[in-house]
This record gives C-alpha cells, sequence and structure tokens, in this order.
C-alpha cells in the first residue's frame, strides 16, 4: 500500500500506464496533422484518429461515423442540448431533465431558458431513481428532447435508461445520456438502448483529460457550437488533438476488454468498503440505490459529524465530500437533498470512488481510519470548570 491512497474516481481516474505508452509516439515520431492529406505525416494521424474512433464506437455500440470528438463531456452536453433545440426550433421548445443531473446539464438548461427555452427538472425517489411515468407525465408535444444521466456523479446510482428511452421517443422526443460516469464501467449499447444521443470522456475511464465524444445517431441534425474548418463532420471545428484522440480510443478498448472482470473486482472492493464500514460504525448509511449502482461508487452519509471535520481527518485519503463547494461558502449537496437528505446529512456524506488501482489493503486501511476518525469525532467534549477558590489558581485569577 502506498499513502496517499485514491478513491476519487468520479472526479477523475489515473491515466493507465499502456495509455500513456500508445499516446507517446503522437507527440513525436508521429506529430502531424490529421487533416493533412498530401504526407505521410498527416496520413499516419488520420490513420490514428480513425482506429480510435472505432474504439470508442465500439465501447458504447455505435458506428465510427456517430462519433464526434469533443474536449470532454461538458462540451458534448452542451453540443447535445443546444445544437438539437437550435435545429429543432420548428418542432418544439422544451427539454425534460432530472433535477440531480450534473451542472454540466443543469447550467446548459439555464442558459436555454434564457433564450426563451422551457425546462421541466423531474425529481427523483428516495433512491435517487427517476421513474419512467414521472417522465410520462412531463411529455408534451411541445417536447424536443430528454436528458438523463446513466450514472449519478455523486451517488453512483444507475438510472434506468432503456425504460427512458422508450418513454421519451414513444411521445415523439429525442434522448440524450450524460454517460460520463459509466461508459467503460457498465455495458452500453446505444442501438440496443434506444439513445439518440450520448456524452462521456476520456478521463472517467484511464484516459487522459481534454478530450470527449458525443455519440449522434445517423440522421440527426444539431446545429454546430464551434465553427471553422468543418471537422468532425461539421459538428465540431478545430484541429483534432491526436494524442488524446489515441489515448481515449486505447483506454475504451482497454475497458471494454476488461470491463466484466474489473466490474467484479470493483464491486467486491465496493462491498468489503461497505461491509467494513457499517460493522465497525453505527449511524452510517448509504445514499442511493444499492442494486441500481455503479460497480466503484459508495456514497454513505455519517451520522453526528461534522463534513468537514470529516475530509480534513482523511487527510491520506482522497475522497470527496457530498457537499459542492464555492469560492465563498459550501454548499449541502443538490442530489443528495433531491433524495431527501437534510442539509446536515447531505454535508457529513462521502463519496467513495474506486479505481482500478485500488486494492482490499487499501479498503482495510480506509476503514479503519474512517472508524478511528468517527470515533474520535463524536466523543464528547471533556469541560472542566475550575472554583475561584482553588488554592492553585494564580492571584489575578481569584480577583
Amino acid at each position: 500500500m502506498t499513502l496517499p491512497i485514491y478513491m476519487d474516481g468520479h472526479a477523475t481516474t489515473r491515466v493507465d500506464p499502456r495509455v500513456v505508452a500508445a499516446m507517446v509516439p503522437f507527440f513525436g515520431e508521429h506529430y502531424g496533422n490529421a487533416a493533412s492529406r498530401h504526407h505521410q505525416f498527416g496520413w499516419a494521424a488520420r490513420d490514428a484518429v480513425v482506429e480510435s474512433r472505432s474504439a470508442v464506437a465500439r465501447l458504447i455500440g455505435a458506428t465510427s461515423r456517430e462519433v464526434v470528438f469533443t474536449s470532454g463531456a461538458t462540451e458534448s452536453n452542451n453540443l447535445a442540448l443546444k445544437g438539437v433545440m437550435d435545429a429543432s426550433r420548428a418542432h418544439g421548445n422544451h427539454i425534460v431533465t432530472a433535477c440531480t443531473e450534473h451542472r454540466a446539464i443543469l447550467d446548459p438548461c439555464a442558459r436555454l431558458e434564457q433564450q426563451g427555452v422551457a425546462v421541466s427538472y423531474l425529481p427523483v425517489r428516495g433512491d435517487g431513481l427517476l421513474d419512467p411515468n414521472t417522465l410520462a407525465s412531463a411529455l408534451t408535444p411541445a417536447t424536443v428532447l430528454v436528458s438523463v444521466m446513466s450514472a449519478n456523479n455523486e451517488i453512483g446510482v444507475l438510472q434506468p435508461i432503456v425504460d427512458l428511452a422508450r418513454v421519451a421517443r414513444s411521445g415523439g422526443a429525442l434522448f440524450h445520456t450524460d454517460a460520463a460516469q459509466a461508459a467503460g464501467k457498465v455495458q452500453i449499447d446505444v442501438a440496443r438502448d434506444g439513445i439518440d444521443l450520448l456524452s462521456l470522456t476520456a478521463h472517467k475511464l484511464y484516459g487522459p483529460k481534454g478530450i470527449g465524444a458525443l455519440f449522434v445517431r445517423r440522421g440527426l441534425t444539431l446545429t454546430p457550437l464551434v465553427d471553422g474548418g468543418g471537422h468532425e463532420l461539421g459538428l465540431r471545428s478545430g484541429t483534432l488533438n491526436v494524442p488524446a484522440i489515441v489515448g481515449f480510443g486505447h483506454a475504451a478498448g482497454l475497458c471494454l476488454a476488461e470491463m466484466g472482470e474489473e466490474a467484479v473486482r470493483m464491486t467486491r472492493l465496493r462491498d468489503r468498503l461497505w461491509q467494513g464500514l457499517r460493522g465497525s460504525l453505527t449511524g452510517v448509511s448509504v445514499n442511493g440505490s444499492m442494486t441500481a449502482r455503479l460497480p466503484h461508487s459508495l456514497n454513505v452519509t455519517v451520522d453526528g459529524v461534522n463534513g468537514e471535520q470529516l475530509l480534513i481527518g482523511l487527510d491520506d485519503v482522497a475522497v470527496s465530500s457530498g457537499a459542492a463547494c464555492s469560492s465563498s461558502r459550501r454548499e449541502p449537496s443538490h442530489v443528495l437533498q433531491a433524495l431527501g437528505l437534510p442539509e446536515a446529512a447531505a454535508q457529513a456524506s462521502i463519496r467513495f470512488g474506486l479505481g482500478r488501482f485500488n486494492t482490499e489493503t487499501d479498503i482495510d486501511y480506509v476503514i479503519e481510519k474512517l472508524r478511528s476518525l468517527v470515533t474520535r469525532l463524536r466523543a464528547p467534549v471533556q469541560v472542566f470548570q475550575l472554583e475561584d477558590d482553588d488554592p492553585e489558581l494564580p492571584p489575578a485569577w481569584g480577583e
């Protein structure tokens, strides 16, 4: 075991050394522009992009021509929401989403509202899941797009995407999902699942930061966010980041090949962590469904402690709180509040995101670390009161 221990895999993941090795030649030996068509430097870059695009497509059950490279899931989400709504003005002006979405969905929705688009933010159940019947009741003839994330970035619950997509499409709306947390961790098949648009990013699946993709079902029309050269079928202009794209493709290929085995190991580690915490501490509860959940994800609330003290005390374990922080104040998590948690409980929550490089030794260390820390934080404060006539008091104290 090496300290500090990293368990914040929802935020980002370490780039797999095998991915780094695949990227290195494209910083030096194969440094051409993939759009350069008249020499071998450009051809090598182009071929690498083609191969990587195919690998990303295979990960989600798409075809290569349906994968558009972006800078990450945030840009993909923006392109999906804004691109669809701008291209569909003649058909309607209504989006439906869930109140537990990532800010990369909620903020673009807020921007669209400023431009006259109607947005419905649907509540979730206490387990974090969106009821398909709730979605069905929210659809109107003006609904153009439904956007619900595949897996929540805070509590790790897996939404019933197949059912939600079926409801959306039966109501005449397109279905988009932010799969940044799910891609590479659980099986996704956009054709089988009825998904029209899907966002993903490399750095959540052991690839580099700054590269993502948007799946756009063939035949759909989107208005691009960036113009200038017509790259990526005209949907995302700009010189391609070939080293990062190569890394994305290699990471996607590794996930596809190792997903089954890795999911079993992650589930075992996650359950070991949960059983250890539950067995050594009272007042510990899981947030969100334990059955519809990412294999590597655990979000727990610890009663009777201050969340900030928890994070400070876990000084050699990289985890996140269930609360989102701003520069001026600490806000309780909108996701946990949507599940019905009071503010104090939401702020006393910890998000564990296990990963490819964690071990059982890591898990056991964190269990003992948290047990010792919580026991200490819950201990009653000792108050000592001195009497005025205590003979050992200095003279000035008794005056």
